[in-house]
This record gives C-alpha cells, sequence and structure tokens, in this order.
C-alpha cells in the first residue's frame, strides 16, 4: 500500500445527440463518477464540468513511465501524472485556479535532475509525503487549485498492468508473450488479449466506492482502453460498486483505434474486450463520434443487441486528431445525462403497429 490508506434499459437504437445549451459554471447537476486516466479522462472531465459540479474522478494508478515512473519507483508513492491531469481538468476559471493550473502543467526543462518533471507531480509528491496520505493530497490540492468536484485513484496500492499478447515475439507469432508494465503493454508489437493486475486483488480507494455507489451516472473512457479504462474493472471491490450501483453507465468510445494496444480494434472489438473483461456489468448507453464510428449500422447491432442505447454524435475536434473535442463532447452528453431518457425516464421500446419513425430509423434515412 502507498501511504497509510487500507481502503476497502431497453435498446433505443442509433439516436443523433441533440444541441444543449450548456453553462459554463454550472450550479447543479447529477451526480457523476467518471474512471479512466490521461488524455481522454482530461477531456471527458473538461466536458462533464460543464453540465455539473457534483463530479469525482477516479483515476487509473500504474504509470510506470516519464515522470510518473521516476516519482513511484523513487519514493514510493502513486504515480501522479494521470492525477495531477484530471486536477488540471478541473482546476477554477478564474485567474487564481488558472494560474496554478498553468503551473501544475508546467514540465522542467534541462538536464538536470528536475529535467522531465512537471511541477504537479512534485506537488503531489511532496504533499503525499509530508501527509502520509495520497487522498488528502490531492483534496490538498484540488482546493488550491480551485477545482470542480474531487480527485481519486482507483486504489492506493503500487499496481503493475500485465498483459497477455500474441505475436509479440516475431519468431513465434501464435505464441502467447506475458508482457509487464503500463508502457509495454501500451507500445506492445502483438495483440492483447487479457490484460489484469499484479497483485490481482488489490484494495480500491474507499472513497472511490462511495462515490460510485451514490452517483447518478458513471462515465467509462475515452482513453488508452487496456491500460486506463479496463484496470477499474479488475480491482474487486471497484468493479463489485460498479454493477451494483443504481447509477446508469455510460461508455465513450475513442475515435480511433491506438497504435500498440488497439491497433486494428473497431469499435465493436473496443465494446467486446470490455464485456470479455466484465461480464456482468450492465452499459446503459455508448456514446460514439458519428465519423469515427466506421461501420454504423454493424455497431448498431452490437450494442442493441445487449439492451444498450447508441448516441451518435460530433465530438472530435476535427482537426485530425483523435482528441475529443471538450465543448462538443459536453454538447453529446448533456443531452443523454439531462435528456429524456436521464435518470429514470428510458419508455418502454414500442412494439406492435409502425406509428412514428423511432431515433435509429430517422438517423438512417
Amino acid at each position: 500500500m502507498i501511504g497509510r490508506r487500507t481502503a476497502a434499459g431497453p435498446s433505443r437504437g442509433a439516436e443523433r445527440a441533440a444541441p444543449a445549451a450548456l453553462s459554463s459554471a454550472p450550479t447543479d447537476g447529477p451526480r457523476v463518477v467518471a474512471l479512466g486516466g490521461g488524455h481522454g479522462l482530461s477531456s471527458s472531465l473538461q466536458a462533464l464540468r460543464q453540465i455539473t459540479p457534483h463530479l469525482t474522478a477516479v483515476v487509473t494508478v500504474a504509470d510506470d513511465g516519464g515522470s510518473s515512473g521516476r516519482l513511484r519507483d523513487e519514493l514510493g508513492i502513486l504515480p501522479p501524472g494521470d492525477l495531477r491531469m484530471a486536477l488540471a481538468a478541473l482546476a477554477g476559471q478564474d485567474e487564481w485556479g488558472q494560474t496554478w493550473e498553468r503551473a501544475l502543467q508546467h514540465r522542467f526543462s534541462g538536464d538536470g535532475p528536475l529535467a522531465g518533471h512537471a511541477v504537479g507531480n512534485l506537488v503531489l509528491a511532496g504533499l503525499t509525503e509530508s501527509t502520509d496520505d495520497p487522498v488528502l493530497a490531492l483534496d490538498l490540492t484540488a482546493r488550491l487549485v480551485g477545482a470542480v468536484g474531487r480527485v481519486l485513484p482507483m486504489s492506493c496500492a503500487k499496481l503493475e498492468i500485465v498483459a497477455d499478447v500474441v505475436g509479440a515475439d516475431a519468431g513465434s507469432p501464435t505464441a502467447v508473450t506475458k508482457v509487464v508494465g503500463q508502457v509495454a503493454v501500451a507500445t506492445t508489437t502483438g495483440r492483447v488479449v487479457e490484460v489484469y493486475l499484479e497483485p490481482v486483488a488489490p484494495a480500491a480507494c474507499s472513497e472511490a466506492i462511495e462515490a460510485v455507489r451514490a452517483a447518478d451516472w458513471v462515465v467509462l473512457g475515452p482513453g488508452s482502453w487496456f491500460t486506463s479504462v479496463l484496470p477499474h474493472l479488475l480491482v474487486p471491490d471497484l468493479r463489485a460498486a460498479l454493477v451494483e450501483t443504481s447509477a446508469r453507465t455510460l461508455v465513450c468510445l475513442n475515435l480511433a483505434a491506438q497504435p500498440g494496444e488497439t491497433a486494428g480494434f473497431s469499435p465493436e472489438e473496443h465494446l467486446k474486450v470490455l464485456a470479455d473483461h466484465a461480464p456482468d456489468l450492465h452499459v446503459d448507453v455508448v456514446l460514439a463520434d458519428e465519423l469515427a464510428a466506421g461501420d454504423a449500422r454493424g455497431l448498431m447491432a452490437a450494442v442493441g443487441a445487449t439492451g444498450t442505447r447508441l448516441v451518435l454524435a460530433p465530438v472530435a475536434r476535427g482537426d485530425g486528431t483523435p482528441r475529443h473535442d471538450p465543448d462538443r463532447l459536453a454538447a453529446a452528453l448533456a443531452g443523454v445525462l439531462e435528456g429524456p431518457h436521464a435518470p429514470s425516464s428510458v419508455p418502454a421500446a414500442p412494439t406492435g403497429a409502425a406509428g412514428p419513425a423511432q431515433p435509429e430509423e430517422r438517423a438512417w434515412r
């Protein structure tokens, strides 16, 4: 363990997300827990903060590269990089908050011992050591930057991501190789078959469990599928909370397959991998970019077969990069989280004689 903490609808087919008028600083809204890591979670949080102030980020903490990996190895703390990015995404919009947001994200240059470290990583490292409590360190940093909501680790244990990979050994293309470490898994040249954690049953952060159980909505993704999204489902108590919560669950798909860990994956394969790793998790809504969906009819069929609703919306930045635009993503999420289906008013699927065109019909005519 790190620090002193030991914690314990029916298918609606494809729909177009309706435009939403958003406030940059909402005073109320649904209780939302967003799970992930890295740039994907950062985009999700920048979008969700436009919808609700009742926001909790639960962050994957198995990074072993760069500044995070160095601090984890040298100090025995949680890797702070993804936690820092989440805090920066939620920082206050006033001058104070934005000044601290820039400071947290500032990375030292040069070739000395500080080279490559982000200021926010060092702030979290110092507060974790001085308080002996990584969650308190996060709460104190959140106060410093005037953050909306809260940032929590999925676990306070030291974790390694491990994957079974086919084709990593060019001399034996059908052999299964064990790949250890977040960076190694993310950059593997083979095809990831399964991912798991070491230790295999780490304790979950108790505050993260409480947030999931109290939530109205849980949002998984976008983000590196095997190294940022799926690890949350590999922490037994957190997975149990995700399965048992009364909250609705939304999965936000990536805009493209990621070189290395998901090279060549279709949107449907991303969902299949999720189901394979957590067959007991019910997903209420899948949100996908309308252009990145590929075979949208195939995706609609795959989603509808599980009783899940598919929402298509323009959520990409549109600059050629596989990154979500926070404002577009906010509009799409608001249409779901605050729309006619939220929080518990999903109408029954129509039966019997033909009536007005249903959403899936309107989407493809």
